[in-house]
């Protein structure tokens, strides 16, 4: 297998960093996935319009919860 990072050959039993050559590209990639440099998409991309209705049916749900917890006192 070769170092996704840099493609040096790489064995799991002689790399402790395994799948990567070495601890830096370890980190290499590490920091590539932290600045968002990767990402992983999800099935069906959310418009802002849908992220807006699921918050106002979550804030609703939160709301009647607590009408319903002062009610029942």
């Amino acid at each position: 297998m070769k170092c996704p990072i840099c493609n040096k050959p790489t064995e799991r039993e002689k790399h402790p960093s395994w799948p990567f050559c070495s601890v830096r590209c370890q980190l290499i990639d590490l920091g590539s996935w932290t600045s968002e440099e990767y990402r992983i998409e999800s099935p069906e991309a959310l418009s802002d319009n849908d992220l807006d209705d699921y918050s106002l049916e979550f804030e609703e749900a939160v709301l009647d919860s607590f009408r319903h917890k002062s009610s029942a006192t």
